[in-house]
């Protein structure tokens, strides 16, 4: 290769305008190109840190309106909880108020038929005690042939009854 012919007298000027045309490239692209480029970067780099910045600041409203609207949605259920356990508590309490009243009338009824029952009862005792009378003076009659008194006979049907019912 010819360039390379260090024998070749050429060769010290090649070098020398090389050096010549590399120093004032590098004057060049240092002192011209690069300044506008590295004020592009350093405004790049600025621009890069206040979006930076601003969505920080955006995220950090965005964590604060979160947090709000948790609160304000446990603070909503929390109402919404009370709102449903007086809605219970009343609902309980109506309904207890219509079990009083129902057993009341109950109650009522229930005494009523006892009276009713007991009525019944005394008048089918008092029916009793009139065939018992009845049906005992026969046959005493139909076994000795004589009819007894019938007050005696009452006495002792009601007698004979009451140790029965006591």
């Amino acid at each position: 290769m010819p360039q390379l012919d260090f024998a070749n007298p050429l060769l010290l000027t090649q070098v020398f305008w090389l050096l010549v045309i590399f120093g004032a490239l590098y004057v060049l692209v240092s002192k011209v190109a690069l300044p506008p480029v590295a004020t592009m970067l350093e405004e790049r780099a600025g621009a890069i840190a206040a979006d930076l910045e601003r969505a920080r600041a955006l995220k950090a409203e965005a964590d604060a309106a979160m947090a709000e609207a948790e609160r304000e949605q446990a603070r909503a259920r929390a109402q919404a909880q009370a709102e449903l356990r007086a809605t219970i508590d009343a609902a309980k309490a109506e309904a207890a108020k219509a079990e009083a009243e129902l057993a009341r009338r109950l109650a009522a009824q229930l005494d009523e038929a006892e009276r009713r029952i007991a009525e019944a009862r005394a008048r089918a005792m008092a029916a009793i005690e009139q065939v018992a009378a009845e049906a005992a003076g026969a046959a005493t009659a139909r076994l000795i042939g004589v009819a007894p008194d019938q007050a005696a006979v009452r006495e002792a049907v009601g007698a004979a009854l009451a140790a029965r019912q006591g």
